[in-house]
């Protein structure tokens, strides 16, 4: 991708959308439309086709997490923004479902600005945003009360893939896959993409909540 980030904004809180704003212009990410709820945002993202939708979960009208469902399944010539959800808590349970709906990870608000402006320039270029980490506890805490949507086949994986995945689902990232089996860190990451195409995911995150929902990882096992 070239130039600068295009972002939309979806946040109910005007003075939260004027400060990330400011933030993200300064250093020259473009930002493309706001919307104060879900109704507004999936408009903006139709109007305006961002990179990244920075996306409020609470919201009247419609919330973060529909408005998620949808402008991520909406038809599109293009591939459609990678989501990512801004929360005021760690352990949102809202966070878990965004991430099943197809969210690339989240933020929380009281971000600095230096890793906001990090974060969005990531995702737009498909890194991963969250630490694995953090969104296997997540998906620890949530996951069981979830109903499971995906019913998704892995026998598309090698062994050394599905190694690979119930790893990364344990929150080890490619550094730390890499020295547990012996890898180059190029190595680990074709695996990590290979992963990704054939299971026709977007990104570490979805990995993640796909290996919990097949039951590959189960929470609280190690």
């Amino acid at each position: 991708m070239t130039g600068p980030p295009r972002v939309v904004i979806a946040d109910d809180q005007a003075l939260v959308r004027t400060g990330f704003r400011m933030i993200l212009s300064a250093d020259g990410i473009s930002v493309v439309g706001e919307a104060a709820n879900g109704v507004e945002a999936v408009e903006a993202v139709r109007r305006t086709s961002p990179d990244v939708v920075l996306m409020d979960v609470r919201m009247p009208e419609m919330d973060g997490l529909e408005a998620t469902r949808r402008i991520l399944s909406a038809p599109a010539p293009e591939p459609p923004p990678r989501v990512v959800i801004l929360t005021t808590f760690d352990l949102d349970r809202y966070v878990y479902a965004a991430l099943s709906a197809g969210a690339s990870g989240f933020l929380l608000k009281d971000v600095s600005p230096e890793h906001l402006v990090a974060a969005v320039r990531l995702v737009r270029a498909g890194d991963a945003l969250l630490a694995p980490a953090i969104t296997r506890r997540l998906i620890e805490r949530y996951a069981t009360r979830e109903t499971a949507t995906v019913h998704r086949d892995l026998s598309s994986l090698t062994p050394r893939e599905l190694e690979v995945l119930r790893l990364l689902a344990r929150g080890l990232s490619n550094a730390e896959l890499a020295g547990r089996l012996h890898l180059s860190d190029a190595t680990v990451k074709t695996h990590v993409a290979r992963i990704l195409s054939k299971l026709s995911l977007r990104d570490r995150a979805q990995a993640i909540v796909l290996a919990y929902e097949t039951g590959l990882v189960t929470p609280g096992t190690r």
